[in-house]
């Protein structure tokens, strides 16, 4: 018996090299696909040849102005959710967390719309800091609530669901009170991949980028985290300090992508379980693929979304919801059963 569980617990690390692999060949079939769909289809040799030699022909504008930038911002963002999502859970230690039902992405919607209503000349460099602060005070908010009846995944997953819905609450007010000028700000409430242009990539791409290096660096102490403040305690780590650093880089993340996307939720809470059922605990290895998953699902989420009411797109947040509030209800009937 003892036998059987160390092959199981062993077995992820004889395989990690095959899961990444197919992690990183779905996300390169997500964004052919992405590149090849929409108004108008292109083959997959056509979307090649413009990649490697542009021309002046409509093919190669629609690759290379409209999809490639808005692919890319989707695939930074997935990315980013997704492995903020498995920061969350292993923090927190509650398989619930998620940038979304935690407040994060709707209080960093929230701080942009303040942002462009309330500060317009703003550049756009700060508009990821703004995000990060106002999801970083939603959060805090959630938690200090469902502290003081007692922290279960339950609880604080309601309490973050109440939070988020009272910023949604404020920022339907800011909206109807100044209407013109919120106008502006409309990408950073749609959840949509939709316009998104190579500015927006530059503006995301460097935090994204330091805040999945960051992560990576951090899986040792995420490690020690997820197995309780017990046993982290007595194998050295510095809870305080580990848990602060680990949360900040969640909702930097997080954040980032609100930034350019909007809050779309259930990318942090259906990617990081795919990741672990695939990698086992170890976040040395659950943490690279989550965020190869996570580029993955968004990448064909906004391409399903030009497909499903072509030629209008749907929002991509419909859809990834769609697939993840059945998602959330399963798995919080069985937390409540463990419980």
């Amino acid at each position: 018996m003892l036998s059987s569980a160390v092959a199981r617990a062993a077995r992820p690390r004889r395989v990690w090299p095959l899961w990444l692999g197919l992690g990183a060949g779905a996300l390169v079939l997500a964004l052919l696909a992405s590149l090849a769909c929409g108004a108008s289809d292109l083959t997959v040799p056509q979307v090649l040849r413009l990649l490697l030699a542009p021309d002046d022909s409509t093919g190669s504008l629609v690759v290379h102005t409209l999809r490639l930038p808005r692919t890319v911002v989707a695939a930074l963002a997935g990315a980013g959710l997704g492995v903020s999502g498995l920061m969350l859970q292993a923090v927190t230690r509650n398989p619930l967390a998620d940038p979304g039902i935690l407040g994060v992405e709707a209080g960093g919607a929230l701080a942009i719309l303040v942002m462009v209503v309330f500060f317009p000349a703003a550049p756009g460099g700060l508009f990821v800091p703004a995000a990060f602060l106002g999801g970083a005070l939603t959060a805090s908010v959630a938690y200090s609530a469902a502290r003081r009846v007692g922290v279960t995944p339950l609880r604080l997953a309601l309490a973050g669901v109440a939070v988020a819905s009272l910023v949604g609450a404020a920022t339907r007010v800011i909206q109807l009170l100044w209407e013109q000028r919120a106008q502006g700000a409309l990408f950073a409430l749609s959840g949509s991949v939709a316009g998104r242009t190579w500015e927006h990539a530059a503006q995301v791409a460097p935090w994204v980028g330091l805040g999945l290096v960051l992560s990576a660096l951090l899986t040792p102490r995420l490690n020690l985290l997820a197995l309780g403040e017990d046993v982290a305690r007595g194998l050295g780590a510095r809870l305080k300090r580990d848990s602060g650093v680990v949360t900040g880089l969640g909702v930097l993340l997080a954040a980032a992508s609100v930034s350019v996307v909007g809050p779309v939720g259930f990318v942090g809470l259906i990617v990081p379980h795919a990741a672990r059922r695939f990698m086992g605990p170890d976040h040395r290895l659950s943490l690279p693929l989550a965020a190869l998953l996570g580029a993955a699902l968004l990448v064909l989420a906004d391409t399903a979304a030009r497909l499903v009411d072509k030629p209008a797109e749907t929002p991509v947040g419909i859809l990834v919801a769609a697939a993840g509030a059945p998602f959330f209800v399963l798995l919080a009937r069985r937390v409540g059963r463990r419980g």
